[in-house]
């Protein structure tokens, strides 16, 4: 039986699993001032934890060296969080602490993991009489220590357990801590996921606005630093576009020559939450282009030795590039260029996120999660990678009529839509015409232009099934499905 003495001692929650977003999570939490106990498999990271927690304010953090004393210097009912790689160490590790657990302790996955796992994860610990939350954690490394994003779904008693918790640790905003209860089964892991996705599409269109300036415009990485960070002081004001000028302004310390930028591979790495999130789109028929096309990029941009050929045998063939040059072989005028490549992109961001809103909400309805599109855009404001200024703007669209069909409409970006679309085209148009690809502006420029559409050339796609197939079609003058015998009625006409 435990002494008061021993109770007294023990620690608010745990958190196993000490990689560098795990430290600094558990640091995050002891700082807050909730003692924390935390565990390792391998002994030398919790030794090199306990030795941060001394350095950075003798922090309340106390390490443990196996599950069974891990589990054992958490106060009931216990909260554990785990931090390791997505897929089956989670399940060695939950495996590891739930032998030492009891029913109504909790177990907090924080990881990138498969919704799906997460609601399986949910049913076995319950057989077990444990609760549990997949919890999705934005903010990268600064904001696991500083202040992250935090999107917990599962089960709202044990978000209620460590609620006071969550809230003190997640970033601060003025409407709030970015941290609310998504809602049931892997809602959080799934929020996360398209979180995600959005900044797939978000890294895509600032590369490629760079692509533009740099390759159309003649901008040189000075300028563009320049750029970049007059745009993060308006509109575009985000932890993407603030980091982007960084990038251009830090110079190459290997060889002491030019910027860093200019030395990195052009091949993109991936971890398959964006994958996942286009697979999502697919299987529930909502649009998502520019994720679609972000997703894509990356894709291509792996296929280096592949491009380097090509270029080579295109060029062999009479391909000239056109690029700083207009057609007449004047420079383009970079002030106007500028200005519009802002406007493209800050249309072309709103796309994005349109479509990962409408992602989102076509689950909730498909779960029954009841997600709150403009708390997901509230808690987005602060601490994520995605985190903009025009986030506020998003929440209040979806408070104005949570039932929006689509950002684009309401009435405020519809107004700037229309305002930026001419800047857009001309963007697009000129990347075109110099072979600059851009497929995450075009595919945001194709979505607007479809969805503003009120008749698209699908009905001549409809005769075709009808015609190959016998789909049958419905007609716009009355009502039922019809079906037309196409090619005997063609060889008739030919007659």
């Amino acid at each position: 039986m435990e002494g008061a003495a021993t109770a007294q001692a023990l620690s608010r929650i745990g958190l196993a699993g000490l990689a560098v977003m795990g430290q600094n999570l558990a640091l995050n939490i002891a700082e807050k001032g909730f003692p924390i106990s935390v565990y390792n498999r391998t002994t030398s990271k919790v030794d090199e934890t306990l030795d941060r927690a001394q350095r950075e304010g003798q922090l309340p953090l106390t390490g443990q060296y196996n599950p069974r004393d891990f589990v054992l210097s958490i106060q009931r009912p216990r909260s554990v969080i785990i931090l390791v790689k997505a897929g089956a160490p989670v399940d060695q590790t939950i495996a590891a602490l739930a032998e030492h657990m009891e029913p109504g302790d909790t177990i907090i996955d924080g990881g990138n993991e498969w919704y799906e796992n997460t609601e399986r994860r949910i049913g076995e610990a319950s057989s077990k009489g444990l609760l549990y939350l997949g919890m999705g954690v934005s903010g990268g490394e600064d904001g696991a220590r500083n202040g992250p994003s935090l999107m917990p779904g599962g089960s709202h008693g044990a978000y209620m357990n460590i609620k006071d918790i969550l809230e003190k640790v997640a970033a601060q905003v003025e409407d709030g801590p970015c941290v609310t209860y998504i809602g049931e089964g892997g809602s959080g892991n799934f929020v996360k996921m398209v979180h995600n996705g959005i900044e797939y599409g978000d890294m895509q269109l600032i590369s490629e606005a760079y692509d533009v300036l740099k390759n159309a415009g003649g901008l040189s990485n000075s300028e563009l630093a320049d750029i970049f960070a007059e745009w993060n002081r308006g509109e575009l004001e985000s932890f993407l576009v603030e980091i982007t000028a960084d990038i251009f302004n830090v110079k190459d310390e290997k060889t002491g020559s030019g910027e860093l930028v200019d030395k990195i591979l052009d091949k993109t790495g991936m971890k398959g939450t964006g994958k996942w999130t286009v697979q999502q789109a697919a299987e529930l028929s909502i649009a998502a282009p520019t994720i679609a096309a972000s997703l894509d990029s990356r894709y291509m941009s792996g296929l280096k030795e592949e491009r380097e050929d090509a270029a080579g045998i295109f060029k062999k063939e009479g391909l000239k590039e056109e690029i700083n040059f207009d057609v007449n072989g004047s420079s383009v005028d970079k002030k106007r260029l500028i200005d519009d490549v802002r406007q493209a992109l800050y249309a072309s961001k709103i796309c994005s996120y349109a479509q990962g809103m409408n992602l989102l909400r076509a689950k909730s309805a498909e779960k029954g999660w009841n997600l709150n599109l403009g708390e997901m855009a509230r808690i987005w404001k602060g601490g994520c990678i995605i985190r903009a200024v025009f986030l506020d703007r998003i929440k209040k669209a979806y408070q104005r009529n949570p039932g929006l069909a689509n950002l684009m409409v309401d009435t405020e970006f519809a107004r700037e839509m229309v305002q930026r679309q001419a800047a857009w085209r001309r963007v697009v148009g000129l990347a075109i015409q110099r072979g600059i690809s851009v497929p995450g502006m075009s595919a945001s420029l194709q979505y607007f232009d479809t969805y503003r559409r009120s008749r698209l050339p699908a009905n001549l796609v409809q005769a075709q099934r009808d015609y190959f197939g016998a789909h049958t079609y419905e007609r716009i003058d009355m009502p039922g499905a019809y079906h037309t015998e196409w090619s005997k009625l063609a060889r008739k006409a030919r007659v």
